[in-house]
């Protein structure tokens, strides 16, 4: 079960990446893999500090967060089948029922996960997110590591070292044409 805390952790983690690519919180686009209650506890907190930073309402602040579940983008086309945690995140949108589908359709310059599932965020997805965003923020954080999303090692690799990266779960530094990259 998510804790404020958990949460807190993660935006402090986000506060920190966006130093490093630059932007608030408003100018990025959010995707998150796992749309239980952890994923939409944490999209809860940064859409209140999203609106605290910038006066918008919460359903303005909704357009640029995006969650997928095991059936695909959270869309209005669902919106009477998924559980009513999930329901204000349901966009106007096509059904994708792939992540690697989503990252090439809404463009994210932010991927959390939080779905348990191990390996999700694929080389395909890692390449897709690189190709879109010089410095993709890459947040695989659910722990132990073998339900990790992503390695620190794939992550690095796979955005050929454009990644920023923290996970749920320890990872060493890993070595990468002659740099080293310390995982958060």
């Amino acid at each position: 079960m998510l804790t404020s805390g958990t949460a807190s952790v993660v935006l402090a983690g986000l506060v920190a990446a966006l130093k490093l690519v630059g932007g608030n919180l408003v100018d990025h686009i959010f995707l998150f893999l796992g749309a239980g209650e952890a994923g939409t506890g944490i999209v809860e907190l940064i859409e209140l500090e999203t609106s605290k930073q910038t006066n918008a309402p919460l359903d303005k602040v909704h357009k640029n967060i995006w969650l997928v579940d095991s059936k695909g983008l959270i869309v209005s086309s669902r919106k009477e089948s998924i559980q009513h945690f999930k329901k204000p995140w349901a966009h106007d949108h096509e059904p994708v029922h792939r992540l690697v589908d989503a990252v090439n359709k809404i463009k994210p310059t932010v991927l959390i996960g939080t779905s348990g599932q191990g390996r999700t965020f694929t080389k395909e997805v890692i390449e897709a997110m690189a190709s879109i965003n010089e410095k993709p923020i890459i947040l695989s954080l659910f722990n132990p590591s073998s339900q990790s999303e992503c390695t620190a090692e794939e992550a690095y690799k796979w955005s050929q070292g454009h990644a920023i990266f923290a996970s749920g779960s320890p990872f060493p530094p890993v070595e990468y044409e002659g740099k080293v990259f310390v995982p958060g």
